[in-house]
């Protein structure tokens, strides 16, 4: 058996306030675990994305995160779990006044493809976008596809 508190383990750069990677402090093989705090207007992804081989599910314990679907939006309250297939558009975000807590859970751990798309003010519509570290190592930058503009950046 393996134990870890959440707090102990390294923050990540990220959308949400807080991210925090659980898989490698507990020794999982074959799970991605992260927990999530989002402040409001915080996102548990970089954008609306899905992943090609990865099934997604999301314990909600605090707070709504509304996840928008190509069925529409979906809010999941205290208590509730969303699933999501690989290749399932998603993006959950705290659109509520209160914090949030997410404990969010992948299998298989590594993800596969990941497509994402963000609004691009540059091409004035949603794009493909990639994921890379600053230059200074100090951020996360989401950049799109097809102009090479910059969209975000996460601390």
């Amino acid at each position: 058996m393996e134990k870890v508190t959440i707090a102990d383990c390294d923050r990540r750069m990220g959308p949400a306030d807080e991210k925090r990677p659980l898989a490698d402090a507990l020794g999982a093989t074959d799970l991605a675990l992260n927990y999530y705090e989002l402040a409001p207007g915080d996102s548990l992804g970089f954008g609306y994305h899905r992943h090609a081989d990865q099934e997604e599910v999301f314990y909600v314990q605090s707070g709504v995160v509304t996840f928008e679907t190509e069925s529409g939006d979906v809010p999941v309250e205290p208590g509730e779990v969303a699933r999501f297939e690989p290749g399932e558009w998603q993006l959950g975000t705290n659109e509520g006044d209160e914090r949030a807590a997410v404990l969010a859970m992948g299998a298989p751990k590594e993800a596969g493809e990941l497509t994402m798309l963000r609004h691009c003010e540059d091409c004035d519509e949603r794009t493909e976008q990639t994921i890379s570290l600053t230059d200074g190592r100090d951020a996360v930058a989401t950049t799109c596809v097809d102009c090479g503009a910059e969209t975000g950046r996460f601390t």
